[in-house]
């Protein structure tokens, strides 16, 4: 079935077959390794750590994708061509070669847009297995009248994981048939670090827990922290500043604005370059144009790109002091992580700048930022849960 505006439904059988082989034997791996282990919690808290890691792996392999310029490597979806791979679209891949030997179609791109979409697809039925599973015996257990609680949550984590994947693969189908549209692939970008969220969540709805993290007990830290400024607040503040921050970057990125300043700390040679706000940040537009249809001004790519970099000062104020208190209060190596995250974000984004933007240095800065993402919802998740857990055993009479 052939749709209109590239949507070519005729590859959709086998490479659902494909997903659901590669996924399906990835969880006989993970369940064999678990032949021994009763706890069915314990063998899907190892699936989700699994998925997570492959979806890091997916978000850095759709930056390399775009960095190649290769997201258009197949103009349709979600095959290549109405064929499951680009061996079956060699004539219309050369064809579209001879035609245009600059443009985004070729043998490479084809086939790293497609092993991208293949990643994609495992992840999605990874999600999908631990949706099914989770809910499966989460019912189970909420029929029973002990131990509930951690299924209830487990139960809305994989069932919003499962709704943000399906969106995920929406934005994925929209960001090829729109021909790489900015504000459609930022959000695919951006939906991206918000499943890499979610899926640490769902982890530590499984029971996830780091071990040996804190070094005081409930009781004592829950006292330390009645003298100072909560570190839950600066997480809050943290997570509002790095969402801000995220967006702006995958705006910077998907309009090709990162070589706009080339040089650090000024920008063109100006602590304040000429810019021009309404153009850079006007959101439904194609890609280089206006909404217009007119060719989008240099200085609207210089605004895009001073923006991202003024707003990565506060990112890196509010994060240091995250990762400070974190490191005081008893979560030493999530402070560590965060702090080296912010190191690694600092210098893969300078590299950006003043090499010309290599890719090994785009695809560390895109690391870097879903890095900061997973240990601040790490950081927040295990806070959150040590202060619900210490006030619960403090007495009745005790307020922090």
């Amino acid at each position: 079935m052939k749709w209109a505006n590239g949507i070519d439904l005729r590859p959709s059988v086998p490479l659902l077959c494909l997903g659901l082989v590669i996924g399906v034997g990835i969880v006989c791996w993970v369940w064999l390794r678990g032949a021994y282990d009763e706890n069915r919690q314990v063998r899907l808290r190892r699936l989700c750590a699994l998925t997570l890691f492959l979806c890091f792996d997916l978000v850095l392999f759709g930056s390399f994708t775009r960095l190649s310029d290769s997201g258009l490597g197949c103009p349709d979806w979600p095959g290549c061509y109405g064929f499951a791979s680009p061996m079956g679209a060699g004539v219309d891949i050369a064809a579209a070669e001879q035609l245009m030997p600059q443009g985004p179609v070729s043998v490479s791109k084809a086939w790293i847009e497609m092993i991208h979409r293949y990643a994609a697809m495992t992840v999605g039925f990874l999600i999908l297995i631990l949706f099914v599973e989770t809910w499966r015996h989460g019912i189970k257990q909420l029929r029973s009248p002990v131990a509930h609680e951690p299924w209830r949550a487990a139960l809305w984590c994989s069932s919003l994981s499962m709704f943000w994947v399906i969106l995920q693969g929406v934005f994925g189908a929209l960001t090829v048939t729109s021909k790489l549209f900015p504000a459609i692939v930022s959000l695919h970008l951006l939906g991206g670090m918000v499943l890499l969220a979610l899926l640490v969540t769902q982890w530590f709805a499984y029971g996830g827990r780091p071990h040996a993290v804190l070094e005081k007990s409930a009781m004592d830290k829950a006292i330390a922290h009645s003298g100072q400024w909560r570190l839950g607040t600066w997480l809050m503040a943290g997570a509002c500043v790095l969402l801000i921050q995220l967006a702006l970057g995958a705006w910077v990125s998907t309009n090709y604005a990162v070589l706009a300043c080339q040089t650090f700390p000024m920008c063109q040679e100006a602590w304040w370059p000429e810019m021009n706000f309404t153009q850079g940040f006007e959101l439904w537009r194609p890609l280089g144009q206006t909404a217009q249809q007119e060719p989008l001004v240099f200085q609207a790519l210089t605004a895009i790109h001073y923006v991202h970099r003024l707003m990565a000062y506060a990112v890196f104020g509010v994060l240091g002091v995250v990762s400070i208190r974190m490191f005081k209060s008893g979560y030493k190596w999530l402070g560590l992580a965060m702090s080296a995250l912010l190191l690694l974000q600092f210098f893969s984004g300078l590299s950006n700048v003043v090499m010309g933007w290599p890719i090994i240095g785009a695809i560390l800065h895109v690391a870097g930022a879903s890095g900061l993402v997973i240990a601040l919802t790490w950081g927040a998740l295990q806070f959150f849960q040590d202060q619900s857990a210490a006030r619960s055993r403090l007495p009745k009479d005790f307020t922090v």
